[in-house]
């Protein structure tokens, strides 16, 4: 009896147990929490944003005014926790009660918020102030980033002849070569450094010097993605330099040693040009606008430096036209009777102009000079059939050089010359001389031009097919039977 009255009574105290923890349960009932979620600074809604309780109760995410709402959430101590991918989540302790809404606001800023920007490059190669640099310069850096971030580089490149600068973007590396640099120009570079985070950071500048220009006196073209680039080499006919980009039509280089510049032509719109450039193809400078340069065949055209640098003649269909290097000053000096001008060339000690003229299809040719009046002086080829060209008065004025087509041939279709030679004219003997008597049979050569001592011609020689390539080659005036090949794949030569 005593068993079953000790059991009796431990089932009375388990139930009464169990009544009080279920009445517990009910006292403490259920709250909610709501609020809102902000941008740090601006107080802009955020949208999208995860809601919810650590003990674990429901989740929600804020609607596009940035309001959120939890419901039935038992009372007690619970961790509120509001998380975006893109934000820097936060957390706040809250005490949930039974019946009772808790508000609660959240600022959230960007989860990048906390980076730190990287540190300012330092600057290695070439060293500050260092001189004698090539045109193509390797530029070296180091950079660091104090939380690991990817860094991407900006270089600032100006030189102290001009406000231009050039910016090299989308770098990756400590390192970046640039080239096409000028002779002779100081050149300062910077780099900036991004995180793609913070403000970029940019380093201190450096300065450095590029080498001056090799002794170039020869000049030539080439053509480069079919357009004529003009180069300059040494008188070994190496150290060759491009002096205009390929991207414009450049050809027929004119060099005149007194001013250091050299004239060209080159094409603009549906026109061509006289330009003007430094020796190391700087300060590009167009002379001609209201009257271009033209004729028969542009491949053909030739013009002159005058008064010592100072002006420059040149051939418009019928007409010779002067104009001073600066643009200004355009005057007609010369016109023929119908007859297209295609070459000129002045010898500024006598004022003699030596001047090549041709009909429509550049046959019926002419050379003969005249004086600054424009009176003819001498007659040194007419009335023959076949191309000529080439002319290049001595510095004395006493020979003119130039080329003609011995075979006679004449096709207007496509100007093909098949036997050109090249012959000094004497003023005095008035005898021309053949100076292509080593000249491979099949061949032309053309383009003649004296060297500066005027001991050897400078010209081109190529296949009489016209399409094969085209060699620089020179040839002693006093043995005609050493000609060598100075330059190869190159036309349009002047040596000064």
């Amino acid at each position: 009896m005593k068993k079953f009255i000790i059991k009796i009574a431990s089932i009375v105290v388990f139930a009464v147990v169990v009544s009080c923890s279920e009445d517990t349960i009910d006292l403490e009932g259920l709250g909610a929490v709501k609020g809102r979620i902000v941008k740090v600074g601006t107080n802009e809604p955020l949208e999208n944003v995860k809601i919810s309780t650590n003990p674990a109760s429901s989740t929600v995410f804020t609607d596009a005014d940035g309001f959120y709402r939890i419901d039935n959430i038992p009372s007690g101590e619970y961790s509120l926790s509001a998380q975006r991918e893109d934000l820097l989540a936060v957390f706040e302790g809250i005490t949930v009660i039974a019946n009772s809404e808790l508000e609660i606001v959240f600022e959230m800023d960007i989860k990048t918020a906390s980076n730190r920007p990287p540190g300012a490059a330092t600057l290695i190669t070439p060293a500050d102030n260092t001189v004698d640099i090539p045109l193509e310069v390797n530029l070296v850096w180091s950079a660091s980033d104090p939380d690991k971030d990817d860094l991407t580089y900006v270089v600032r490149l100006r030189n102290d002849k001009n406000a231009d600068v050039e910016v090299f973007e989308n770098i990756t590396d400590t390192t970046y070569t640039i080239s096409g640099l000028s002779y002779g120009i100081k050149y300062f570079w910077q780099v900036s450094v991004s995180d793609d985070i913070n403000d970029p950071v940019n380093s201190t500048t450096f300065v450095f010097k590029t080498q001056n220009p090799p002794n170039n006196r020869i000049i030539f073209t080439r053509l480069v993605d079919g357009n004529s680039v003009i180069y300059s080499a040494d008188e070994s006919g190496g150290t060759e330099i491009p002096l205009t980009a390929a991207a414009k039509n450049s050809f027929r280089p004119r060099r005149n040693a007194t001013t250091g510049k050299i004239a060209f032509l080159q094409s603009a719109g549906s026109q061509t040009h006289l330009f003007t450039m430094n020796e190391d193809g700087s300060q590009v400078k167009q002379v001609t606008t209201a009257v271009g340069v033209s004729g028969f065949n542009l491949g053909e055209i030739d013009f002159s430096w005058d008064d010592n640098g100072a002006k420059l003649l040149f051939p418009n269909q019928d007409k010779l036209y002067a104009v001073n290097a600066d643009g200004s000053g355009l005057d007609l000096i010369y016109q023929t009777t119908g007859d297209l001008i295609t070459e000129v060339d002045k010898n500024e000690s006598t004022g003699i102009i030596a001047i090549k003229t041709n009909d429509l299809d550049g046959y019926s040719v002419q050379i003969f000079t005249i004086d600054e009046l424009g009176a003819v002086q001498d007659v040194v080829l007419t009335g023959v059939n076949g191309a000529a060209g080439s002319i290049n008065l001595s510095v004395d004025g006493s020979r003119l050089l130039y080329s003609q087509d011995m075979s006679g041939s004449e096709n207007p279709a496509n100007y093909r010359q098949l036997d050109s030679r090249v012959f000094i004219y004497n003023f005095g003997t008035m005898v021309s001389t053949p100076l292509s008597t080593d000249k491979p049979v099949g061949t032309n050569d053309l383009d003649a031009r004296f060297s500066p001592n005027e001991a050897s011609v400078i010209f081109v020689n190529t296949s009489n097919d016209g399409i094969s390539v085209k060699n620089i080659q020179t040839v002693p005036i006093g043995d005609l039977d050493a000609r060598v090949t100075l330059i190869e794949n190159a036309t349009m030569p002047d040596w000064e």
